[in-house]
């Protein structure tokens, strides 16, 4: 059976939610609805999904006072923020304070059923242009000059890293360097074990920390 990750929708406006249940379909399973900061904390911890979904603007504060009572509570659930907005600040906010990834509301049924069952399996989701707005945060205040970890990495791998880094698909990776998913796999593999890290966020942080994307 093909894995279905459990979800927790957190926005203000019913019609929004059913629309994002309904573009789910049956990919994911919801385990319920929130439309405010307070509400979506309870249900959270209640509920504990793989995924949370949700918008960044909350009539009673923001997604990313949802991660951070959450995480403090100590759960384990990922966040994924869904938003009309792609402001830097609005990125760079919710990613700070713990989501792993950020898609706006004009992403395709398809595309976002596939972030949620990447973000819920680990990786980090961005399109492009946001992945940039993350990558320039970071490397703003925690860049090094040098850094001998790359140096393991080969010409290809260090490609297919920073496309990683980026949150491009593996299919997209290897459209753009014009290779098979699987050496994009055995590539994206190679490089999170020289590098000693566990995930493509914790790569997109470790690449935003030098400033290499």
């Amino acid at each position: 059976m093909t894995y279905q990750p459990t979800v927790v929708l957190v926005d203000d406006h019913d019609l929004v939610r059913a629309g994002v249940r309904a573009a789910l379909g049956t990919s994911v399973h919801v385990l319920g609805e929130a439309g405010d900061v307070h509400e979506a904390v309870d249900l959270i911890a209640e509920r504990k999904p793989d995924v949370v979904l949700l918008d960044v603007h909350l009539p009673s504060g923001s997604g990313s006072d949802v991660i951070t009572a959450v995480i403090a509570r100590g759960g384990e659930s990922r966040f994924l923020a869904l938003s009309v907005s792609d402001a830097p600040t609005d990125v760079i906010s919710v990613i700070r304070a713990g989501a792993r990834g950020y898609v706006t509301k004009a992403i395709k049924s398809e595309d976002l059923v596939d972030a949620v069952i990447r973000v819920a399996e680990g990786d980090a989701v961005f399109s492009p242009r946001l992945a940039g707005f993350v990558i320039d945060a970071f490397s703003a205040t925690m860049a090094e000059p040098t850094d001998p970890e790359l140096d393991q990495l080969s010409p290809r791998e260090q490609e297919v890293m920073r496309l990683l880094a980026r949150g491009y698909a593996y299919k997209e990776i290897a459209r753009r360097l014009t290779i098979s998913i699987k050496t994009v796999e055995t590539h994206a593999s190679s490089v999170l074990r020289k590098l000693q890290l566990s995930s493509r966020h914790e790569l997109t942080t470790w690449a935003a920390r030098r400033r290499i994307v």
